[in-house]
Order: structure tokens, then sequence, then C-alpha cells
């Protein structure tokens, strides 16, 4: 079964994870630095087609496939859309052979007590039954510490696994990702922090039951490497969280056993104004950049 053929490339195959799933209120941005300014397009339905526009060429680009892109996290309008006639999951599998992950949060709440943790998602079983039908393999929800406050980390973490044992039961894997903000000044005491929760969570997992951990490049390397190994958790992978590219991949390169799950750090320097060999070899070396890196770490 193509599930099964999934979950081995996502749980072994060297390589990483495209984040192609920017949505709301990430979108502007994300246009805007691939070269299209906000007088583009008028409302949402034009500027989501642009974006649209990007991720498939990034997609049906000779650079990206599964030799290097284990998987892709695509926006619930990404998935629900096509690439030269095909539904876009179905392409990233059978053409590109990258596995298909699917971004199911509904953005942040205000912060409380350090933490922003995510809004509810009353449609979710509805979006997850669809995501199956569409052969998605995978999810991803985030939420963001902003302090080491260990009240909000804990409501964080306990927020994330109950989401999680809800995708888990449509059989999906479920991504949970915590972001810690890189520019905090107790960036540390807060992974220390998150770092405990987790484990208590993981801990607490049934046997037969795993999750993946995309996780803010940590203050000390390898302080992750626990997690790796834990054998309620399938892969560990890291978000670029805005560091460079070469930053990203230089903090990466120093973790054992972490892949890369990028997303501006692996558009940056592609342009709509490009040629198609332009925008190729860019996205190609981007792409040898950060397997180089997710295979060294």
């Amino acid at each position: 079964m193509v599930n099964k053929e999934m979950a081995e490339q996502a749980s072994q195959k060297p390589g990483f994870i495209a984040a192609l799933d920017q949505s709301g209120g990430s979108t502007p941005k994300a246009l805007r630095l691939y070269g299209i300014e906000e007088s583009a397009y008028s409302g949402d339905e034009e500027m989501f087609a642009l974006m649209h526009e990007m991720r498939a060429r990034i997609i049906k680009s000779p650079a990206f496939t599964g030799d290097k892109v284990m998987g892709a996290i695509l926006f619930e309008r990404t998935m629900d859309g096509e690439i030269d006639g095909v539904p876009t999951a179905e392409y990233l599998w059978k053409e590109r052979s990258v596995v298909p992950f699917l971004k199911v949060d509904n953005g942040l709440e205000d912060e409380k007590d350090g933490v922003r943790l995510m809004k509810p998602m009353p449609g979710l079983d509805d979006l997850l039954d669809r995501a199956v039908k569409k052969g998605i393999y995978g999810t991803k929800m985030r939420s963001v510490v902003d302090a080491a406050n260990a009240e909000g980390i804990a409501a964080i973490v306990e927020q994330q696994f109950k989401v999680a044992r809800q995708i888990l039961g449509h059989g999906l894997m479920p991504i949970i990702e915590p972001e810690v903000t890189i520019s905090i000044e107790d960036k540390a005491e807060a992974e220390d922090i998150l770092l405990a929760e987790l484990t208590k969570h993981l801990n607490a997992l049934p046997e037969e039951r795993q999750v993946m951990l995309k996780l803010t490049l940590p203050t000390k390397a390898n302080l992750y490497e626990p997690l790796v190994n834990h054998p309620r958790v399938q892969r560990v992978v890291a978000l670029s969280g805005g560091y460079s590219r070469a930053e990203a991949n230089t903090k990466l390169g120093q973790n054992r056993g972490v892949i890369a799950s990028f997303s501006r750090g692996l558009t940056e320097g592609l342009s709509a104004q490009q040629s198609d060999g332009e925008f190729n070899q860019m996205l190609g070396e981007s792409i040898d950049s950060i397997f180089e890196a997710s295979v060294g770490g």
C-alpha cells in the first residue's frame, strides 16, 4: 500500500521536508520575498492563486524530487488544488516521489503565559477525512513559545498531544511543532523545559503510536538527541525559524539525527522574475545545501 511506502520513506529515507504551507497572514510576505508586491493582486483569491503558482513551480522543478526532498507540507488550498490537472498530493507522490503532509492548524491565540496556543479547530475531523481521501500521509500544527514559562510550555505540549491523538485516530502521522522564537533571551531555558514536557508526553503514548516533532534549532547542540532516539518518535525535523539558510544549515549540521523542514530557508533567493533556468538552478543549489546539512546532522 502507498501509506506503507510513505511511512518507510518518512521514517528512514535521507533528505528533508519542504515546508510549502504559508497561509493567511504569512502569504503576502512570502509573495513579496518572491518578488510579487501586494499591488500585483486584489483579494485573497488572486493572492492564493499566485501562491499556488509559486508552489507548483517549485514542485515541478527538476531538482524537487524524493531523491533529496523526503516530504512536503501543504496548505489546505494547495491540497485542494491541482498541478497539471492532477491533485497536488497525488502529483507529489506519484510524479515526484515526495511524501505529502498537510498543515491543519487555524493559527495562533493571543499570547498568554509566554506562549501562543493554537486556535480551536472545530472542523478538524472533516479536514482529516478529506486529507485521507486526498492521499495525505501526515499533518503539521504549529504553536509558539515566547518565554521560558513552565506553565505556558506545559499547556502548549498538552494541547499539541491532545490534537495529535485525534489525528492519529484518522490514521495520519502528526507533526507536532512547538516553535521556540529564536530572538528571546531565555531561549535555552525554554528549550530545556520543552524537552522535559515533550519527553513526558512521549512516554505516555501507547507503544504502537508514533509522532514526528518539528522543533526550533536548539541553542545547545544535540539537546534533542534523546527525542531523535525515542521509540515514539518517527522523525525529528527542524524549522529555520528566521535564520538565513546558511545559518540554519550550519546549526542543523550540529544536531545529530535531525533533518530540515525549512520554509523561508528553502525559498530564499527564488524570484518570479527569474527564468526557469535561473529558478531551477537556484532551487537546486538550495535543495543540495539543505540536503547535505540534513544528512550530516
